[in-house]
């Protein structure tokens, strides 16, 4: 087991079926574990933290897996559909104008409506990709075919494993590979 650094890493929170719930500091998921709420636990890291000096000259020790998974009902609502910002959306199509295939630093992409809002398009995953400006521009509010553009990519809505990935940009090595079990075949 190797120790990591608990100043920039988080502990992945999964339910006792082992779906992703969320991320959460070290000091949180130590709170879960002295309350005996952690039913099972996964990695190859562990982060410690540690306590005060006991009368006997000793100090508190605690290490933590990088991956546990903590008791309650499993709830279809306990896994919600990733919720849309620019950031999640940008992430998703990882900096890449979907249409000129070039990447951009995130300030320099927009959130491009492939139906256009003012012909009905909605604000969803699958009907929004990230565009350079100079794209969105082009494209404006008509339909591909009108443009004469393509997309490069399909655009997907970010399951439960791939939004967790998403959301947090300092995963672990054993996370990453755990998550990775339950990507779609569209992501990353």
């Amino acid at each position: 087991m190797q120790q990591l650094d608990i100043t920039t890493s988080r502990v992945l929170r999964l339910d006792k079926a082992g779906l992703p719930l969320g991320w959460l500091s070290w000091e949180e998921a130590a709170v879960l574990w002295v309350k005996n709420q952690v039913i099972w636990h996964l990695g190859s890291g562990y982060g410690v933290l540690r306590g005060g000096v006991n009368r006997m000259g000793r100090r508190s020790c605690l290490k933590l897996p990088s991956i546990i998974a903590t008791d309650g009902q499993v709830r279809p609502e306990n896994h919600k559909i990733a919720s849309l910002t620019n950031r999640m959306l940008f992430r998703r199509d990882r900096n890449m104008c979907l249409y000129c295939g070039r990447l951009f630093a995130e300030s320099q992409l927009t959130r491009d409506h492939i139906i256009a809002k003012s012909i009905g398009g909605d604000d969803w995953w699958t009907n929004l990709a990230t565009a350079c400006r100079r794209c969105n521009q082009r494209k404006g509010a008509q339909s591909l075919e009108q443009a004469k553009m393509t997309l490069l990519a399909v655009p997907f809505v970010p399951n439960p494993n791939e939004y967790m990935v998403l959301a947090n940009r300092h995963i672990l090595a054993d996370q990453m590979a755990f998550l990775q079990t339950g990507f779609s075949k569209l992501a990353m």
